[in-house]
């Protein structure tokens, strides 16, 4: 079956927990029409580059599917029709990459490097 990745934006002003019941949600619907959810993962609230449906920050998920065209096109009937979900965005690709995707990288290196900066600022005074 052909890989997919896709990525949503869905309302700020939903809750992390029902932002990550959306992506279980499309996850069944693929399941139902026969394809798998390989990983998911919540980006969390963004800020985006310009306005979407009156609101400036998102909630950002990232699924990794392996399905057949008809059940993608399903799920991404579903997504716009839904009101919670601003965008989507599917790529078709030839294989997963291994480990988290970049943005969690981002996420783990900041961690790593600086830590929290305002603790720094406060051991130098």
């Amino acid at each position: 079956m052909p890989l997919y990745e896709h990525v949503m934006i869905a309302r700020q002003d939903l809750s992390g927990a029902q932002a990550e019941g959306l992506i279980e949600h499309f996850g069944t619907v693929l399941k139902d029409n026969g394809g798998t959810v390989v990983d998911t993962e919540y980006w969390g609230v963004k800020t985006m580059a310009y306005k979407i449906k009156k609101n400036r920050k998102g909630h950002y998920a990232y699924i990794r599917t392996d399905a057949p065209a008809p059940a993608v096109q399903e799920m991404e009937r579903l997504m716009r029709l839904h009101d919670d979900v601003m965008r989507v965005m599917t790529v078709k690709v030839d294989a997963h990459e291994e480990g988290p995707s970049v943005q969690m990288q981002k996420r783990d290196e900041r961690f790593e490097r600086g830590g929290d900066r305002r603790r720094d600022r406060d051991d130098r005074r």
